[in-house]
């Protein structure tokens, strides 16, 4: 880019002091063909602002916008120089006026589309950001219900631990119970073969006394 770039600033260059040369002709009287002069230098102008919009175009992210500036105020200084000498030789007539009015009118177009070339981009780079962050969005919402289901599954996993864990605890209850049933089972037949005991002992106690 920056070869291309001083390759326009040389052509620049030679066009603008070709112009210069051709005033200087035309200032001088010294020409016989003079509106063929005047054509020519009209076309140089031409050539140089078509010049510097590829400049411009070019030096947008080259940091060359001042040079780009320079150079148009000094074509713009070469123009007027190239007005006055017009009218001081007599020779400015209404085609020369339409002329200049055009490349004005073409500057000011230049200028809007340059304008609108700004806003697209900055349009263009707000549209990108926003993308970013709908991407940047859509990455977070993945990972977000990933961890959702990775959740999902370690409760469903607990889950079933609980079920299990109550399970167990239903057969443990059921066993604690079944164990007191027979402790008590056992306690009342001890219970009982006591109380027989007793009754024997007492009913041979009886006998023995009778």
């Amino acid at each position: 880019m920056a070869t291309l770039i001083q390759s326009y600033e040389q052509q620049y260059s030679v066009l603008t002091a070709d112009i210069t040369a051709k005033i200087g002709r035309l200032k001088s009287g010294s020409d016989d063909n003079r509106d063929q002069l005047t054509r020519e230098i009209q076309a140089n102008f031409e050539e140089a602002n078509d010049l510097l919009e590829q400049l411009e175009l070019e030096s947008r992210g080259a940091g060359a916008g001042s040079r780009v500036a320079a150079y148009r105020a000094e074509l713009q200084r070469v123009r007027d120089e190239y007005r006055s000498v017009v009218n001081n030789a007599g020779t400015y007539n209404f085609d020369n006026d339409e002329v200049y009015d055009d490349w004005s009118g073409s500057q000011e177009q230049h200028r809007k589309l340059l304008d609108n070339t700004e806003r697209l981009e900055r349009a263009g780079k707000t549209l990108t950001e926003g993308y970013r962050v709908v991407l940047e969005t859509e990455q977070i919402g993945a990972a977000v219900l990933q961890d959702l289901s990775l959740q999902r599954e370690t409760i469903q996993r607990s889950r079933g631990r609980l079920r299990e864990t109550d399970e167990q605890l239903n057969r443990s209850s059921r066993l604690m119970n079944t164990m007191v049933m027979r402790a008590l089972q056992d306690r009342f037949v001890l219970v009982l073969v006591f109380l027989s005991l007793g009754a024997l002992l007492c009913v041979a106690v009886y006998l023995y006394v009778t």
